[in-house]
């Protein structure tokens, strides 16, 4: 369960509670609730799934080595379970979003065949394989981009088969927001990753320029909220607004300079604006349909 990380599943289950949102009044004779439950299951499965599979990469490269670590558990870089465990849990979660997945597209269209393929093979490169994305810097735009739009819109997608522009406006703070979860850790991660040679974004940007990145992603969805609600004249979305009250001790942790264990609170504070933004935004979504 450690390993699994549950710190992080809000980034799974806040684009697919909105983009269903984003459904409602859209859909002849309601939401297919089937659909809504199967994008869930494909989202956490997917999201546990590259969880093992970063720890079983990371661990089997030595960069999760007790001694250069902090934050959540590592079980293949500190002993807790062997490598070809880890590596089968993960291909465990990715099969269950697999075969999920499969019955979507079944169902909704071929082309998911494609996307889901894509988002499995995100999920295993990202501290997988050859040449790791996530060592090169760009593990924020495809977390932006699969748990950001490919989730939200997705979600709307399996409901409607048409690409909205409500669903696509309201991926983007969705987006922001599962960014933050990563830049955050990342912040948290610089010393560590900085000697292993992983060079996250974060390492690239430096401590200070991180901070304020993350500050921006916290924001900016809050920005987002009435443009979405007006251009897709959904006026309860501004809900969301209310879950800036939890964002403002996070932020301030992080711009006064709480390091190392100290952001461990951060990541969970982030998880929590993120759940009840997501909340208050499918609610809002579904209540002006």
């Amino acid at each position: 369960m450690a390993g699994a990380r549950p710190r992080t599943l809000p980034a799974a289950v806040v684009p697919v509670a909105v983009g269903t949102a984003c459904a409602v009044g859209e859909v002849p004779g309601g939401l297919i609730w089937w659909r809504a439950a199967a994008a869930m299951v494909v989202a956490l499965a997917l999201q546990v799934a590259t969880n093992y599979a970063n720890d079983y990469s990371d661990g089997v490269r030595g960069t999760d080595a007790d001694d250069k670590r902090v934050g959540p558990v590592r079980l293949v870089g500190q002993g807790l379970a062997s490598p070809s465990a880890v590596k089968k849990a993960a291909f465990a979660a990715f099969g269950v979003a697999g075969l999920v997945g499969a019955a979507l597209a079944v169902a909704v269209g071929p082309e998911l065949f494609a996307v889901g393929a894509a988002a499995i093979a995100a999920g295993w490169f990202y501290t997988g394989g050859p040449r790791p994305y996530g060592y090169a810097g760009l593990g924020e735009a495809f977390v932006f981009v699969f748990f950001g739009v490919v989730a939200t819109a997705g979600s709307a997608y399996v409901q409607t088969g048409e690409l909205s522009g409500l669903a696509l406006g309201a991926s983007v703070p969705v987006g922001l927001l599962a960014t933050a979860l990563l830049v955050v850790n990342n912040l948290r991660d610089i010393p560590g990753d900085t000697e292993v040679g992983k060079r996250t974004l974060a390492v690239r940007l430096g401590d200070r320029r991180t901070r304020f990145l993350y500050t921006a992603l916290l924001v900016l969805p809050f920005v987002c909220v009435p443009l979405v609600a007006g251009i897709g004249e959904r006026p309860a979305a501004a809900l969301a607004l209310g879950a800036v009250l939890l964002g403002r001790q996070p932020v301030v942790d992080v711009l006064t300079g709480a390091r190392g264990p100290a952001l461990i609170p951060v990541l969970g504070a982030t998880g929590r604006v993120q759940l009840a933004f997501g909340a208050l935004f499918a609610l809002g979504l579904a209540l002006s349909a």
